[in-house]
């Protein structure tokens, strides 16, 4: 089958992008390395194309309703402009995704989730529309738009020189901006840990968008403010930043509770106050009532220079595997290895001594507080 391509290929190529297979899409991994795209996202900026994510309309006279009943988030109340963090759970209370939801109005909403997930997430909307029998309308408009994420300490600076509007958005907040001929949807929104926007726009348009929004900087100069980064520096910083990924740290098995993501679950949702509950609130209440997930995520820091990878197991001082490495990589910030993992809960103290088998060799490593890395303000 082939790779969809996003509308930003061609600026990939031209900048040095080192191409691979994601999700169905054809990506970047890497451009001049992924410890320098990491350093220049921290002390600078950086632009990801981000368009494999998906971006499903929702619109409709019971769009609120669906999506009460699709997310563990609280829509209720929610300001227009607003968006909002959630999960998307199975009846066990397993993660079928994450997303962001942004509110137009009542009966408008986005969804952005993972790309990988987009036609699982679209398919499940559309049964639980069905079996419900809500008047919405779903629309796929991932293929029709693209994405493009700019983050670091110096991005909203630089956007200053063309809107005056989008620096001044709050954490969280989104507007709708005409550039010259180009409708903008701006979120001050990422995935890195750091300050910056993510930016939505028509497919077709996403070239002369890119020109004007990077009008002012060359991004092929060694000093540039903002510099192509790829998914191996997005990975690294969405790691430092203590961000789960689906299918890594959260996934259909086991619970969501296990994910230490309690504010993006309103286990108090009501049919009578919001419309409806969530699928797999009930399953979620008993295991809560029972004493929680048997494990949950935490932090490791590790001696040494090996890399923690997924799926290596994680013992105690006796040699007991009492978790598994869910992500890892060698922090360029920290300068020390560090790793998510899914322990059992009687380890996930801060200051608990583990140990991660490496393979050919073992690390001693301790727990530590997420995320590893805050911005400072």
């Amino acid at each position: 089958m082939s790779l969809h391509k996003t509308p930003l290929h061609d600026f990939h190529v031209d900048h040095g992008g080192q191409m691979v297979e994601y999700a169905g899409w054809e990506m970047p991994m890497k451009y001049t390395g992924i410890i320098p795209e990491t350093q220049q996202v921290r002390s600078s900026g950086g632009l990801f194309d981000v368009s494999h994510m998906g971006r499903v309309e929702i619109k409709g006279l019971h769009a609120r309703r669906l999506l009460e009943r699709t997310c563990t988030r609280r829509i209720n109340g929610m300001q227009d402009g607003r968006c909002r963090y959630t999960l998307i759970c199975n009846e066990r209370g397993g993660v079928k995704d994450d997303a962001l939801i942004y509110r137009h109005d009542d009966d408008d909403y986005l969804m952005v989730c993972n790309g990988a997930n987009r036609e699982k997430i679209v398919s499940h909307l559309e049964a639980v529309a069905a079996e419900r029998e809500y008047k919405v309308q779903i629309n796929d408009k991932t293929l029709k738009t693209s994405m493009i994420a700019a983050q670091g300490p110096k991005v909203r600076e630089l956007i200053s020189g063309v809107s005056k509007e989008i620096p001044s958005l709050k954490r969280y907040q989104f507007t709708t901006k005409n550039l010259v001929v180009v409708k903008l949807l701006v979120s001050r929104t990422g995935y890195t840990g750091e300050d910056g926007v993510e930016v939505i726009l028509p497919a077709g348009m996403t070239g002369m968008a890119m020109k004007l929004l990077t009008k002012d900087v060359d991004l092929k100069s060694d000093d540039a403010v903002m510099k192509p980064a790829g998914l191996g520096a997005r990975d690294t910083l969405r790691i430092e930043a203590g961000m789960p990924l689906h299918g890594h740290a959260r996934d259909e098995d086991p619970s969501a509770l296990t994910a230490g993501l309690g504010f993006a679950m309103a286990l108090d949702k009501t049919e009578e106050a919001d419309g409806a509950t969530f699928i797999g609130q009930e399953a979620l209440l008993k295991e809560q009532e029972a004493g929680g997930p048997p494990r949950m995520l935490a932090g490791l820091e590790l001696e040494g220079k090996r890399t923690p990878r997924q799926g290596m197991p994680i013992e105690d001082s006796t040699g007991a595997v009492v978790g598994t490495v869910t992500s890892g990589c060698s922090s360029p910030t920290l300068g020390k290895p560090i790793a998510m993992a899914m322990v059992d809960t009687a380890h996930t103290e801060p200051g608990t001594e583990l140990v991660v088998d490496l393979g050919r060799a073992k690390a001693a490593a301790t727990v530590v507080p997420l995320p590893f890395y805050k911005a400072p303000k």
